[in-house]
């Protein structure tokens, strides 16, 4: 999507929310120069507009929908993944590709839930003690995009090519970005709490 796409949705999410939920003008400006960071700035304001009125201009709470936006759509993921597995017909190398999607993502959810959770405790957190929290978020969200990543790359072989492939490799992509632009947000609040610049 070329610049001029990017800011023709922010312009009519904005529309949408002034006309509609009256959200704040500024809290969207600011979910749209926060996407500007992540890879896929264009799905980053599309998934996190929603959210723009409760998050308000905050680090820690856009870093945290933006978590909690990955999380859903990995569980969601996960038990298409965990249904297709147990399909019949499925060729040999589908049927290991699929197990060992399966085991990752079962690992990338607990692990985006994880995070959720550890930056809730974080509005308070000064020093080492932010830090070492910060690090469990970055590490687990790092480890939850490797298995997305892992799980589509399973399905690399030609010899696989066909619906089951395209549609774990397409509902795959979409996870990846979206953790993506997670990891990139969260990456962006550590940065900022540590230059005194975060909100609150």
């Amino acid at each position: 999507m070329n610049t001029l796409q990017f800011y023709l949705l922010v312009l009519l999410i904005i529309l949408q929310y002034t006309t509609g939920n009256a959200a704040d003008p500024a809290a969207m400006n600011y979910v749209t120069a926060s996407c500007k960071t992540t890879r896929y700035p264009s799905l980053c304001v599309r998934c996190l507009s929603t959210y723009a009125r409760s998050i308000q201009g905050n680090d820690q709470l856009l870093a945290k929908a933006a978590i909690s936006v990955s999380l859903n759509n990995a569980k969601s993921a996960a038990a298409y993944v965990t249904k297709l597995s147990r399909s019949s017909g499925l060729k040999p190398r589908e049927f290991q590709a699929m197990k060992d999607c399966v085991n990752g993502m079962n690992s990338c959810v607990p692990s985006l839930n994880q995070s959720v959770l550890e930056l809730a405790k974080m509005a308070r957190l000064t020093g080492q003690n932010f830090e070492w929290h910060m690090s469990n978020v970055e590490t687990w969200v790092s480890s939850a995009l490797t298995n997305q990543n892992t799980c589509a790359r399973g399905f690399s072989d030609g010899s696989m090519n066909g619906p089951v492939k395209d549609a774990v490799i397409r509902r795959m992509s979409y996870v990846a970005q979206l953790t993506s632009n997670a990891l990139a947000l969260v990456n962006r609040f550590a940065l900022r709490h540590k230059a005194g610049t975060h909100l609150p």
